[in-house]
């Protein structure tokens, strides 16, 4: 398979900018600057949403209607659905209320079993 053969779907806000770190560039004296993915449109850090553009085009040719990635998910019309460790705490705080917010409805709490990959 060729790179430029691989499909993907467009997620993130691509490219995003590089930002100078003024303050910090003078006090270095050098010019530092900061590759600004957090502005990427969808919550998640650069390196996850680009991997993530290449799976769910994969997801989505397969005929998936489920996937277990929030955010991508939701954008693309699929169901996102967690399967996190640990037990189900009493009340969803962090994390858990963005899920809600993403359009996560089923999430399945498993415990850890060490050497689980």
């Amino acid at each position: 398979m060729q790179i430029g053969k691989v499909n993907r779907v467009r997620l993130g806000l691509f490219p995003t900018p590089l930002q100078e770190l003024a303050a910090l560039s003078r006090g270095l004296g050098i010019r530092l600057f900061v590759k600004r993915d957090d502005l990427s449109g969808l919550g998640l850090g650069g390196n996850k949403l680009r991997k993530l553009e290449y799976a769910m085009a994969e997801a989505k040719e397969k005929g998936a209607t489920a996937i277990i990635t929030a955010a991508a998910a939701n954008r693309l019309g699929l169901k996102p659905r967690l399967v996190l460790v640990g037990k189900k705490p009493e009340t969803a705080t962090g994390n858990l209320l963005v899920d809600r917010i993403l359009g996560v409805e089923e999430i399945h709490y498993v415990d850890y079993v060490k050497g689980d990959t």
